[in-house]
């Protein structure tokens, strides 16, 4: 349909563009460019190298900006636009064709021309079937697959124009299109632009070839960035397709959130092909992560079990008991003395869960014709609970054992091996302690096992009233134990302990032993070098987060042609920092996991072949991956800044 349109879609008024300042001297390069260009045109800008034309065509297609004067796109003073907002006009009014394709070189055919789509928030599925539909018409269906260096220089550029109409393509810019390609090929990229002004697109050429600028219907000659012609070759067509109809919106309504997905998902697949296109680099810089994160798992992992492997020791003796024994502060003091009397009123207080007379003294202990002296322990039967001693085999005595000041004993482990060499069952056996028979009623687990002191196992323990009366012939005792509920009220209860027995002695003849603050004293000191272990695997960490920063900074100089060429399709400046940060955090990322799984490797090494004590915890190897993907988020973020600054004229620039 034949349509006139009433206003220029593009107008240039006075434009100058000059390149230095203050540090060198200025060049100006267009000199007060002033021309209109209508919807549907075919317009050639003819000029000899060194002319303007190119900056010509950078202004015209948003690319750079002019230092001076005017440009208006579909009445549109383009000065007043954000980054943002000239990224979405390159996006869905203009469409490039280079000299040089700048096709992205990680990639395959369908998938560059589909890059402006994928910035424009189409689908992947509908926007690779568009991009197959423009390649087939363009002769290239059998090459969809292929990347840009298994394609001759005609079948690049014919990338490149399916890509410049993969969003519409309402202004198509082709600078030299012909220039690196052969008669035959230029002939097939001429006749495919004329295909496209019939069609009722804005064709902007930019040549300095007088043959291939007769094929538009408008040639604009400049010389010294300065127009001397504008000449009408014909009878200008003004074909328009639905898109580029007269009174037709510019843009599109700006873009739902919705398209956010699908933002991430390109960007990861981007960031995946980039990533494994240098993959001996990527593999170079995950070891860092991998051995920060390793680090933190396996160390931590190492001093938690030393701690817990500290605290189990001391729990051997009972990490929520309290030790009340006779003599003061001072050694000068009063001796003093306790008795079974002092351990009725420790019962009644506030926090005790038991209280248990304690009292030993050396005995000789005979089996047969073996005799052995050893240590006697005369306790309640409260002595399995408050010691945390269980048996390994028979049965402790009980309270009418004590009541009946019965002969029964429970020996330690290492005295039943003394005592009974030829492997017989000390159970029932009759022992004599100092010439007192007792029958052997049972045998406690190994101490030594459980607290790596043995000499506990060589004992013989028996009842309160029998032991004190009968074998050590004494009631003073050597010390009480007294078990408390809550072990944060440790200190609290010792205070009430001290008071209590202060008012019934009238003095402080007594000493009392706090195992609560023993344990909290090493548990402090285990954490302290948790920490320094934790410190140290950080820093190990932090290394690995400033070599993906430096591999980013390089990839940025070594991509800056693709930015270049994802800004000229429309890339905003959050797609590109979207784009380099997901490429942080895939390596960031990818390193924790595989250190993650290392650190936990490392500490079934060190526990199965060194014998260390070591104990994972679910949120430390979480947060240690999370704190990986912190790592490339914070140290990505740089790189991600500085490859979206990037002006695309300089960028396309760069070899």
């Amino acid at each position: 349909m034949n349509v006139a349109h009433r206003e220029p879609l593009i107008e240039l008024v006075d434009v100058h563009k000059v390149y230095g300042g203050s540090d060198s001297t200025p060049i100006e390069v267009l000199k007060g460019i002033s021309l209109t260009i209508r919807a549907g045109e075919f317009v050639a800008i003819m000029g000899q190298s060194g002319s303007g034309k190119s900056t010509l065509m950078n202004i015209l297609g948003l690319l750079d900006r002019p230092t001076g004067g005017e440009y208006r796109l579909d009445g549109r003073d383009v000065a007043h636009l954000g980054h943002d907002e000239l990224a979405q006009l390159r996006r869905e009014v203009f469409g490039f064709v280079f000299q040089q394709y700048n096709l992205i070189p990680t990639i395959t055919a369908a998938e560059n021309v589909a890059v402006p789509a994928a910035y424009a928030g189409v689908g992947l599925r509908d926007r690779l079937r568009k991009a197959n539909a423009l390649l087939e018409r363009l002769g290239l269906a059998d090459r969809t697959g292929h990347r840009p260096n298994q394609l001759s220089g005609g079948q690049q550029q014919r990338v490149s124009i399916a890509r410049a109409l993969i969003n519409g393509g309402r202004v198509v810019l082709a600078d030299e299109p012909t220039g690196a390609l052969d008669s035959q090929s230029g002939e097939q990229v001429i006749a495919l632009l004329r295909e496209l002004a019939a069609e009722g697109h804005t064709v902007i050429l930019i040549t300095h070839d007088p043959g291939v600028a007769s094929v538009a219907h408008r040639i604009i000659a400049i010389k010294d960035g300065a127009v001397v012609s504008d000449t009408q070759t014909g009878t200008q067509p003004r074909y328009e397709t639905e898109a580029c109809a007269a009174g037709a919106p510019l843009t599109r309504a700006p873009e739902p959130t919705s398209v956010l997905l699908s933002d991430m998902r390109e960007a990861v697949r981007s960031g995946g092909r980039a990533l494994l296109a240098a993959s001996f680099r990527t593999a170079l810089t995950l070891t860092g992560i991998i051995v920060g994160v390793a680090s933190i798992i396996a160390l931590l992992a190492i001093g938690e079990g030393a701690k817990e492997a500290v605290l189990a020791q001391i729990a051997v003796f009972g990490a929520n008991r309290l030790y009340v024994s006779p003599g003061g502060e001072s050694s000068r003091g009063p001796g003093g003395r306790l008795l079974e009397s002092d351990v009725e009123l420790l019962r009644d207080l506030p926090n005790v869960a038991m209280a248990m007379p304690y009292l030993y003294g050396n005995v000789t202990v005979r089996a047969g014709n073996v005799d052995h002296s050893t240590t006697a322990v005369a306790v309640t039967t409260d002595f399995p609970v408050i010691l945390h001693w269980p048996m390994q085999s028979g049965v402790f005595f009980t309270k009418d054992d004590e009541l009946a000041m019965a002969t029964v004993a429970v020996i330690g482990s290492k005295l039943a091996g003394r005592m009974f060499p030829d492997g017989t069952d000390p159970i029932r056996q009759w022992i004599l302690v100092d010439n007192v028979p007792f029958q052997v009623i049972g045998v406690l687990t190994s101490k030594g096992a459980l607290s790596g002191d043995a000499d506990d196992d060589d004992t013989v323990t028996m009842p309160f009233s029998t032991g004190s009366l009968r074998v050590l012939g004494k009631r003073e005792l050597s010390w009480i134990s007294v078990l408390i509920d809550d072990l944060a009220r440790a200190k609290e209860t010792e205070a009430a302990i001290t008071a209590k027995l202060e008012a019934a002695h009238n003095t402080r003849d007594f000493r009392i032993y706090n195992l609560a603050a023993t344990v909290e004293t090493a548990n402090e000191t285990q954490n302290t070098f948790k920490f320094l272990l934790g410190c140290t695997a950080a820093i190990s960490l932090f290394v690995g987060g400033i070599g993906v920063m430096n591999v980013m900074l390089m990839t940025v100089t070594e991509r800056t042609r693709e930015i270049g060429i994802r800004i000229a399709t429309g890339a905003r400046t959050r797609d590109i920092v979207r784009q380099f940060l997901t490429e942080a955090v895939m390596v960031a990322g990818a390193g924790g996991i595989v250190g993650g799984l290392a650190g936990v490797a490392t500490g079934f090494v060190a526990a199965y072949a060194f014998g260390m004590p070591v104990i994972f915890s679910a949120t430390v190897i979480i947060a240690s991956v999370a704190c990986a993907v912190a790592t490339g988020l914070v140290f990505g973020l740089l790189p991600a800044l500085r490859a979206a600054r990037l002006e695309p004229v300089a960028a396309l620039a760069r070899e």
